[in-house]
């Protein structure tokens, strides 16, 4: 045979081998119509352990270049709190960047895509002008699933719009003490309230006809993936302290804390995230017998574990003193994704170190993994794995702020409605003479909105975003002939000069998120309770509460003529003047107790030595006012 010959048979060998390569890495994991789990068993096969390790890793954006993408096979991305590909990046630029780094994971040997991940907790809260909706200590309130629902649905459409297909969405912590600086991402101190409430999962991710039994359900390219937090018991820790120690008996712990994961399990909820909390002194993260035997086990929970941002750097005291430990306590007792989020190259030659070592079994990193592509292919990811720009227009969309300003309605509180012997003053008259609106948080969209909202800590201030203030929704309610004066901090001889018929002063909580919120003593800030004397002290005012709890009140109650919680309202402040003139009633009953004073904390509902300010479910109501027929000419 001449060499030419032989050359030609070599060529024909070579092409035959890529052909069948090619082939093998098609296979049915490319085949939307198969079932699910056999493109998982599939893609599993094809996959060699570097790929599987870089699929249970989570980056931060400001990591994920292409060539970290590619080169480490990274499973998912994310933006932590305020991080965004720019500052005031418009939703284009947001579809870019995330369609940038999906091209990077599509270009690897097998094309498996990156997830992208963002808190959205109250709407699309990183993107600059998005809808921000109530948080969840407002939405508790409403007690109304399907608004709820509409709600999940509005959010996982902008999030959508912005290319982002994955939303660490609802928290559904049972908050025991609002000295905790998470309360304000709690619906209620009642368990049945947050179960009832699980319904924004539907929103989220669409409705599952049936029950899921654990398995993850995202309907469609407007849908997202969302996630459950903070598993177990974040809301019940020792004093309110933030990833502090729940001690609770299998009664609190599965009747109350674990309740609402059982509604979200059976809804098909994609990924849960562990909690930084611990449970009768064991850290969730580490927590083999709650992640595995019990999520995983007894509920049959088929999606994926996250962790919590650095969550198992925290396994050890102090966080990262013995990170090999940490990897190695987190995947045996069931993390599937690691939410690094920047120290990626540790965690990967970690991970794989000790899988090589034996120290964690390669059933486990197949469990962790099979999982992670369960959710991928649950979500359509492989067949549409980049941002729509046709979507863009739905982020801060007119429908959408009218949702925003129904929820706020339905938020509100009113605790007290004229003094003793007086009557009611609110509604408020439309036609009153002079206003004085006053107060650090009456002009101040930033305050109104509060933490998770552009930045993680919160922002002050009306230029980060698009929305409404209290002040300008008063200012659009009243009659014409009204004249409105806004005072952010008047001084103590002010109502007496000023012949207001009305004050309405609105002071609270400055925003905060997380460990930064935790607080012993729970009083309104400076100027708050001088403004409130100020104001209130000649003239018939009325009070609005702005904050992420109850908070301490007795003493002024005496001097205020009406009293309104309006919670953390978010960029729709015309819905709190919408109530406050009578265009809708006051129908909010408190889905958390309001104390009288902090040392009698914790206080819940059903407590054998109960005396709160005002009780759980308590809530006065009024009538709208009919509208006033205009007369025939």
């Amino acid at each position: 045979m001449s060499r030419k010959s032989v050359s030609l048979v070599g060529l024909v060998i070579l092409c035959c081998h890529a052909s069948l390569t090619e082939q093998r890495l098609q296979g049915i994991f490319k085949d939307p119509k198969e079932p699910i789990d056999e493109r998982v068993k599939d893609l599993l096969g094809k996959m060699n352990l570097e790929e599987k390790v870089g699929q249970m890793t989570q980056i931060e954006r400001k990591n994920a270049s292409a060539e970290v993408l590619k080169s480490y096979f990274i499973g998912s991305v994310l933006s932590g709190g305020g991080s965004t590909p720019k500052v005031n990046a418009t939703v284009k630029e947001w579809v870019d960047m995330v369609n940038g780094m999906q091209q990077a994971s599509l270009s690897t040997r097998l094309g498996i895509p990156m997830i992208y991940g963002i808190d959205a907790v109250h709407g699309h809260n990183n993107v600059m002008n998005a809808t921000i909706f109530p948080h969840n200590v407002g939405l508790g309130v409403t007690r109304d699933p399907q608004l709820l629902k509409e709600i999940g649905a509005a959010t996982a459409l902008e999030v959508r719009a912005t290319g982002i297909p994955y939303a660490f969405t609802p928290c559904i912590a049972v908050c025991r003490d609002p000295r905790w600086g998470r309360c304000y991402e709690s619906y209620s101190e009642d368990h049945r309230i947050v179960q009832q409430l699980t319904e924004i999962i539907d929103g989220l991710q669409g409705e599952a006809k049936t029950d899921m039994k654990g398995m993850p359900y995202v309907n469609g390219k407007t849908k997202v993936a969302g996630s459950s937090k903070h598993y177990v018991g974040d809301g019940g820790t020792v004093k309110g302290i933030n990833e502090n120690n729940t001690i609770v008996d299998d009664s609190a712990l599965y009747g109350m804390h674990m309740a609402a994961y059982v509604n979200s399990v059976a809804k098909g909820i994609a990924t849960i995230m562990a909690s930084y909390s611990s449970i009768n002194g064991v850290k969730m993260h580490a927590h083999k017998q709650l992640l595995t035997d019990y999520l995983k086990g007894k509920l049959g929970f088929k999606g994926f574990i996250i962790s919590d941002w650095e969550g198992i750097d925290r396994i050890t005291s102090p966080a990262h003193s013995n990170y090999s430990y940490s990897i190695q306590a987190s995947i045996n007792a069931g993390i599937d994704m690691v939410m690094v989020p920047y120290n990626y190259t540790e965690f990967y030659d970690g991970l794989i170190d000790l899988v090589k070592k034996n120290a964690i079994p390669m059933s486990r990193i197949d469990d962790a993994v099979s999982r992670i592509l369960r959710v991928k292919f649950a979500m359509g990811l492989f067949e549409n794995p980049l941002g729509d720009y046709s979507l863009i227009n739905e982020v801060g969309s007119q429908k959408h702020r009218e949702l925003a300003r129904q929820a706020v309605r339905k938020s509100l509180v009113l605790l007290k409605n004229g003094k003793p012997g007086n009557p009611p003053i609110l509604p408020l008259p439309k036609n009153a003479g002079k206003i004085v609106v006053a107060g650090s948080h009456a002009n101040n969209l930033g305050y109104q909105c509060g933490g998770w909202t552009i930045e993680w800590q919160g922002v002050s201030g009306n230029n980060w975003t698009a929305g409404t203030t209290i002040l300008d929704g008063i200012k659009a309610t009243v009659d014409k002939r009204t004249k409105v004066v806004y005072k952010k901090k008047p001084s103590d001889t002010y109502s007496s000069k000023g012949k207001m018929d009305y004050g309405i002063v609105v002071v609270g909580e400055v925003p905060y998120a997380e460990t930064n919120g935790d607080s012993q003593n729970l009083t309104i800030p400076a100027p708050g309770p001088a403004v409130i004397e100020n104001v209130c002290k000649e003239t018939k005012c009325v009070v609005i509460i702005v904050s992420g709890r109850p908070v301490v009140i007795e003493p002024y109650v005496d001097k205020i003529d009406a009293l309104v919680a309006a919670w953390l309202p978010g960029s729709e402040g015309q819905g709190v003047a919408d109530v406050l003139f009578g265009d809708y009633g006051f129908t909010g009953k408190l889905a958390r107790t309001w104390f009288k004073r902090v040392d009698q904390l914790p206080m819940n509902y059903g407590d054998p030595k109960y005396d709160p300010l005002f009780p759980f479910g308590f809530g006065l109501e009024t009538k709208p006012i009919p509208p006033t027929k205009k007369p025939e000419l």
